[in-house]
């Protein structure tokens, strides 16, 4: 899905060169230039030169821009420039947001979690996590502790290619609902798996998360 851009909105986002880590200073007049993923929406929208934009979903903009500083150099472009004119116009109201930070604590905990702790030949805590209902409410988080204190329990603590893949960013988007359902148990068991399997291993898990992350962020935007 995308929105449609203007043919001004079009003209800037022709300007943007690359998508690069971290702050940017604002373009210059004319030219190509680098930007993080939310400084082009800011841009492409014509706000003023911002990772936050007014016209984006806070939510939105917490996984987008914890998931552009994750990103390789080499993956962050042709990943997220494609979504930008989604997430121009997400801004909306407070229930949606909600709404939209139990997604990404779901995908955290129901995708992105098993896919490692299979990697890592955990698939009974994999199949636990996975087969979990999906997290709507906050009023289920009380029932998710067992099972996943339960996966913490049989994971240890390890990190560092699980985020490349949008973890990061999925605990910056699922806010309160993430924190109190997720943290120990998920996060722990993820590091474990990135640290158990090799480099080479990771590969296709990392490119499948990366796909089903683009999905969830495609299925947040539409969200209204």
């Amino acid at each position: 899905m995308s929105n449609t851009l203007t043919p001004e909105q079009s003209a800037r986002l022709g300007r943007i060169k690359a998508l690069g880590k971290g702050s940017h200073t604002p373009p210059p007049n004319g030219g190509d230039f680098e930007a993080c993923v939310m400084e082009a929406v800011a841009y492409v929208a014509g706000e003023p030169w911002s990772d936050h934009p007014e016209c984006a979903c806070p939510v939105i903009t917490a996984f987008m821009v914890s998931w552009n500083d994750g990103l390789p150099d080499a993956e962050r472009t042709a990943l997220l420039n494609p979504l930008i004119p989604q997430l121009v116009g997400t801004r909306a109201t407070p229930e949606i947001e909600q709404r939209r930070s139990l997604m990404a604590a779901d995908w955290l905990v129901r995708t992105h979690t098993p896919a490692w702790l299979r990697l890592a030949g955990l698939t009974a805590q994999a199949d636990a996590l996975a087969s979990l209902p999906e997290i709507t409410s906050m009023a289920q988080v009380p029932s998710l502790r067992e099972p996943l204190e339960a996966v913490r329990r049989d994971a240890a603590a390890a990190w560092d290619a699980a985020w490349a893949a949008g973890g990061d960013a999925a605990w910056a988007a699922g806010g309160a609902a993430a924190r109190v359902a997720a943290w120990d148990a998920a996060w722990a068991a993820a590091r474990a798996a990135a640290r158990a399997a090799a480099r080479a291993e990771l590969a296709p898990t990392k490119a499948e998360l990366q796909k089903s992350a683009v999905a969830l962020v495609e299925r947040m935007c539409a969200l209204k």
